[in-house]
């Protein structure tokens, strides 16, 4: 089996996301006044899809992460040209190759993710050519079905919706769940007040038997940080989620060595060389890597191994079907991220209308697609409508 075509498909939004007008914490949440809402700052691009196609037929799909258009010009430019005629068997190869024919413009970044979504789609191509699905090949299941958590919760105005809102995942089966911040140092001690009221509202909605996480999306800074992390303990957070950029990683050492409650981050981290980095400095008491940015499968798997190495849990970043055939088969990859399929979507929950066959939770569980390769296909009219 040899790829024979590559192509790059850029998606817009399903429709304009309500919840990036809201309050929200963001690496760009400094530069916005009072009353404004974070906007602009996304970009128009949501998905971008990949797929390979072979002198078989068969077809192989992926996706490039961190939600931007510019992977397909690095696609069709850097990366075709390496790929085109190879194996898609070849994984530990390809991206050798495309790692390095690329390294002095790329490292980390949309370079890895365009590279990530090519080691994606080899692995689906992989499984269809051996009528199995992609977890199989990565040494078998090592749990039936993996404990999820809900993840939205964003910071509203009205709180009884936010209340509600976490009641009803709870009803749902959920035994955790993760809610955004909505404000940072900028909005001073008002917006420090009103975060931890978010906390208290879905605490109080809840009850202390479910396990709550919250996200600061990298909107935060080491004084903020630690005061939050002080003044949240009375809420038992499970974890605080990306309180700083990711090259912040002093800014990390510090929090943990003070925090009470795990650190995690490496939702935007790039390849098994960042993460080394991440567990040798002693960053994060949770590592969340996406494998549609870190390299792809092949570099995801090697992070587990790190991960399991330094006793760390990872819990990789969204329950897309590329990181969930991982997490089914790696041991120390005990929750999932679940984003529901709710309108309108943030991005993050396009996925559920690009592809047919990802699994949906039932009772707070994912039970894995036994289907060949990563277990997903694509749906030609919700491309077609949603192309850029």
């Amino acid at each position: 089996m040899k790829i024979t075509e590559i192509s790059v498909t850029n998606l817009r939004f399903s429709r304009e996301p309500d919840t990036l007008k809201r309050n929200l914490c963001t690496p760009t949440s400094k530069f916005r006044g009072p009353g404004d809402a974070a906007r602009a700052w996304f970009g128009p691009a949501a998905l971008a899809l990949v797929e390979l196609r072979t002198d078989t037929g068969l077809v192989g799909h992926g996706s490039i992460g961190g939600f931007t258009s510019a992977g397909r010009d690095v696609v069709e430019t850097y990366l075709a040209p390496l790929v085109l005629g190879e194996s898609p068997f070849d994984v530990e190869l390809l991206q050798d190759k495309m790692y390095r024919s690329t390294v002095r413009f790329g490292r980390k970044g949309v370079v890895v993710a365009a590279i990530s979504a090519i080691d994606i789609a080899c692995w689906d191509l992989m499984g269809k050519f051996l009528k199995q699905p992609v977890y199989n090949l990565l040494g078998g299941r090592t749990k039936p079905r993996v404990r999820a958590y809900a993840s939205r919760l964003y910071a509203l105005e009205d709180l009884d919706a936010l209340a509600a809102e976490a009641r009803g995942y709870v009803a749902q089966g959920f035994t955790a769940l993760k809610q955004r911040f909505g404000f940072g140092p900028t909005d001073g001690a008002e917006g420090m007040r009103r975060n931890i009221e978010l906390i208290r509202t879905v605490r109080e909605a809840v009850g202390d038997d479910i396990e709550l996480a919250a996200d600061a999306y990298m909107g935060w800074d080491l004084a903020y940080a630690a005061e939050m992390e002080r003044r949240l303990r009375p809420y038992h957070l499970s974890w605080i989620e990306e309180p700083f950029p990711p090259d912040a990683l002093g800014s990390y050492v510090q929090l943990r060595q003070k925090s009470e409650t795990r650190i995690s981050h490496g939702e935007h981290e790039y390849t098994i060389h960042g993460f080394k980095q991440l567990i040798e400095l002693g960053t994060a008491d949770i590592l969340q890597p996406d494998a549609n940015r870190v390299g792809g499968i092949t570099a995801m798997k090697k992070i587990c191994a790190l991960a399991e190495a330094a006793d760390l849990p990872v819990y990789p970043h969204s329950n897309e079907a590329h990181n969930f055939h991982v997490i089914v088969s790696q041991s120390n990859c005990p929750l999932v991220e679940y984003f529901p399929d709710v309108e309108p979507d943030t991005g993050n929950e396009l996925f559920w209308k690009v592809f047919r066959g990802e699994p949906r939770a039932e009772r707070g569980h994912l039970a894995p697609n036994p289907a060949p390769g990563l277990g997903i296909e694509p749906d030609p009219a919700v491309i077609s409508a949603y192309r850029i």
